[in-house]
């Protein structure tokens, strides 16, 4: 049993949308394939994975030292202890050979993209689906229902406030019951008006969130929670810097409601950070690290671990990014859920063919790995690269 391959291609996911900081007219992600000699139902096991929305495609990294660390490595070395499945754990200490501490940005994208699809070739291997395989391994009860919201609500040229209402009225209709839109990329009198239009356009039928993009300095951070708190939101999120855990905590005396950040954090020690320094409050805000940009999965145990050490429950976390990974993670590890993307970066965000969101929820398919078999137009593309 071995690796035999590791291919990654960069690939589009340009879209005219902005947030508070960035446009995405230029954006990219990286598809990776790792391809293996072990045969299931006639078919070589390939794993497969993608980096989230927000981070460019890491091929020069994946390609010029990730891969052939792990294509170098002795097969053995990379086997775990049973000798019948590939080890996630040892196949990432191979990629991080020679890789010094800190420094956690762009290489945790390339690192996280990789892991992803060794996770998705392990589960393959086994013969179960992703979430099913990470409950018994932690001896827990997998719960296939998995709670969702829809992200959007971006900026976006010519959209007014009546675009910005049928946006947010698609996804009530498709079955969510938490919706998110930016805010920060405008005046605060301007945001102020397009959430109360949103408010008033779901009424007692969902709940919002609203996401500044780390946008805010602290005086403007205050100004806004000033005019959100009158609102029943379900989150005010990554209010500034990411890194600015004093900014962070100081919101606390001015904005009582929920608020959420995490998802530019990557790594389990910047995490571990937030949770000493931030002022985050485990009875109601939520934390949205990230697998895919920070790590991977192997990287995801070790920030649950110490969010447990300093009494989180992993039901705070509803990852960023929208991804099936994080799906399978929720389900299997009891998280509090996931970002969805009904709309956007396809063919990568949303579910499989025929899975459905009822009363902002989704029930997991029984797919062995990850699942992105299931999703029609997203395994052509996979399938393009490797097999």
């Amino acid at each position: 049993m071995r690796i035999v391959d590791i291919r990654e291609v960069t690939k589009p996911i340009a879209s005219p949308i902005r947030n508070a900081y960035i446009d995405f007219s230029k954006m990219t992600a990286s598809l990776v394939a790792v391809v293996t000699d072990v045969m299931r139902d006639g078919r070589r096991v390939v794993g497969y994975g993608f980096n989230s929305n927000g981070r460019y495609g890491q091929g020069g990294l994946i390609r010029e030292r990730f891969r052939d660390r792990v294509l170098e490595a002795a097969p053995e070395s990379l086997i775990d202890e049973a000798g019948d499945n590939l080890c996630p754990h040892r196949i990432w200490v191979a990629m991080m050979k020679n890789e010094k501490p800190g420094g956690h940005g762009e290489r945790s994208v390339a690192v996280g993209t990789i892991d992803m699809a060794v996770w998705d070739a392990v589960a393959k291997i086994a013969g179960k689906p992703l979430f099913r395989l990470l409950a018994e391994r932690k001896g827990r009860e997998a719960d296939p229902r998995v709670f969702v919201y829809a992200a959007g609500g971006y900026y976006y040229p010519g959209k007014d406030d009546t675009a910005l209402c049928a946006e947010m009225r698609s996804y009530l209709d498709r079955g969510y019951n938490v919706v998110k839109m930016k805010i920060g990329g405008a005046s605060l009198a301007e945001d102020q008006r397009r959430i109360e239009a949103v408010l008033k356009e779901i009424g007692s039928e969902a709940r919002l969130a609203v996401d500044a993009n780390g946008r805010f300095d602290l005086e403007t951070a205050i100004a806004y929670a000033r005019m959100l708190r009158q609102y029943p939101l379900f989150w005010y999120e990554e209010i500034g810097d990411p890194l600015d855990f004093k900014l962070q905590a100081a919101m606390n005396a001015f904005y009582p409601g929920p608020m959420a950040t995490g998802e530019n954090l990557f790594s389990h020690q910047d995490a571990r950070n937030l949770i000493r320094y931030g002022n985050m409050r485990p009875d109601r805000d939520w934390l949205q690290f990230d697998c895919a940009l920070s790590y991977g999965l192997v990287e995801y145990l070790r920030t649950l671990d110490m969010l447990e050490e300093y009494g989180w429950s992993p039901s705070r976390c509803i990852p960023h990014g929208g991804h099936q990974m994080s799906l399978n993670i929720a389900a299997g590890l009891g998280l509090g859920g996931n970002e969805s993307y009904p709309d956007l970066f396809q063919p990568y965000g949303g579910f499989p063919d025929g899975v459905r969101v009822i009363d902002g929820h989704i029930t997991m398919p029984e797919l062995p790995g990850i699942g992105f078999e299931g999703k029609s137009d997203l395994i052509t593309v996979m399938r393009d690269l490797a097999e």
